[in-house]
């Protein structure tokens, strides 16, 4: 097999992009790891230098669609100091992944295969939505210890807060009753249940 003189970052970025059309065209289970490296196209000894499993490269592909999420909150956070803006931001990134194509793709994916790989629905959790719901967490607490906001269980909140966002449309999307929202739908979305926890916090607008 002839190999195209890529940089290291950008073939671990090829092996990523075959390994997640083949994981959405087909299934988990049917795709190994000698049609990724055909897919790449890598030889299996490459492959094998980037990733040492299936499992492994799945976890880097679902890391990688969280990064802007999880980007988006630290360095949201970092600089918090408006907690309507700042939970927009955080609701934007957050509807961003939840409703992309691959989002729903990855999701429907996981809830087919954790039957049989019950590791597998786990390992997604901790690098997804584990990681993003303990930020927030931590935010909320920080609001509530500031005395300005009630706010006495943050890790109940933080989850309530993605909730709204996902609510009953996000199983709309996955069972394909209706399509992804468009653009105008995702903002309303944003504002509508921001404005709606803003007032269950008892957060009151300058």
């Amino acid at each position: 097999m002839t190999e195209s003189s890529e940089t290291p970052d950008s073939k671990r970025q090829s092996i990523m992009q075959a390994a997640t059309r083949l994981f959405l065209t087909n299934n988990y289970r049917s795709v190994s790891m000698d049609k990724i490296a055909q897919a790449a196209p890598v030889s299996k000894a490459t492959l094998y230098n980037y990733f040492d499993s299936k499992t492994e490269l799945l976890m880097a592909i679902v890391a990688q669609l969280c990064a802007s999420l999880l980007q988006t909150i630290t360095q949201t956070l970092s600089t918090a100091d408006d907690v309507e803006q700042t939970l927009q931001k955080i609701a934007s990134a957050f509807v961003e992944l939840l409703y992309s194509p691959d989002g729903l793709a990855i999701y429907q994916l996981v809830i087919a295969e954790t039957h049989e790989f019950p590791e597998l629905g786990q390992m997604v959790y901790d690098n997804g939505a584990k990681l993003a719901l303990s930020q927030l967490e931590t935010y909320l607490q920080q609001l509530h210890d500031s005395e300005r906001f009630n706010i006495p269980d943050a890790h109940f909140a933080a989850d309530a807060f993605f909730s709204l966002l996902k609510s009953d449309l996000h199983c709309r999307c996955l069972f394909s009753v209706q399509p992804p929202p468009n653009a105008l739908e995702k903002t309303l979305l944003i504002e509508s249940a921001t404005a709606f926890y803003l007032r269950g916090i008892g957060y009151v607008a300058n």
